[in-house]
């Protein structure tokens, strides 16, 4: 049985797809927060994810960042009432693999998770993933095994060196404010004065840059945050 999870808000809404995917046989874990949603996800296995984009507490396309994060293959569909072309592109550009808006078709919103879960499968079957393993100047990071190799050989890194570094990667030459970094890295819901990603950062540019000094690649924005530049 193909396990959803289902992230809504809407209660009505949230019980009236919950009934009629398992109507269908796939099992749902329904949440209706952005929080809980990005726990659950970490700690079950799913198949796909329906995601709302205006949640409580964190919204969609953070939620879907999050999860990106943790994991490139799983098929992530948002259903939202923001119908514009520009909405439904920085849901694509976030990592989602569809974009339905809201009212839509049961028999649409059906048959496109039916069509998602089903790629996703071929995929996975048929394909050898080269995308865990990220090639820049002499250095590359593996994301699966969290190795890395780096100016001064090969590197260990931590989970949260790993998901920094592939949060700056997945938004190459485009700025991460620090407070993003905080709320996806580290799950913070109240940004706290605190230095933890500037630490991280220069020990980052100690394994990559051959002048941490003047980095290349991990380069900081005065008051802002930081970027990945390629």
């Amino acid at each position: 049985m193909k396990r959803i999870l289902l992230v809504e808000d809407e209660e009505n809404l949230q019980h009236a797809l919950k009934l009629n995917l398992e109507m269908e046989q796939y099992q749902v874990r329904a949440v209706g927060d952005g929080s809980s949603a990005v726990k659950i996800f970490r700690e079950e296995k799913f198949d796909l994810v329906i995601l709302d984009i205006m949640l409580p507490e964190m919204d969609g396309l953070m939620v879907c960042e999050n999860i990106r994060l943790h994991n490139s293959t799983v098929p992530v569909l948002f259903l939202s009432a923001k119908n514009t072309p520009a909405d439904r592109i920085n849901g694509l550009r976030k990592g989602a693999d569809d974009y339905l808006t809201k009212p839509f078709d049961l028999e649409e919103l059906l048959l496109r998770v039916k069509k998602l879960i089903e790629k996703n499968e071929r995929i996975l079957n048929n394909d050898k993933a080269t995308s865990s393993i990220f090639n820049f100047g002499n250095n590359f990071i593996n994301f699966e095994s969290y190795e890395a190799n780096g100016v001064t050989g090969k590197i260990a890194l931590t989970k949260k060196e790993i998901l920094l570094m592939k949060l700056l990667i997945d938004n190459k030459n485009q700025v991460v404010s620090r407070e993003h970094i905080l709320k996806v890295v580290w799950d913070y819901t109240v940004i706290p004065n605190t230095r933890t990603i500037d630490n991280f950062v220069l020990n980052l540019r100690k394994y990559f840059e051959v002048d941490a000094k003047n980095p290349q690649y991990i380069q900081s924005v005065r008051g802002v945050g930081y970027k990945f530049v390629i």
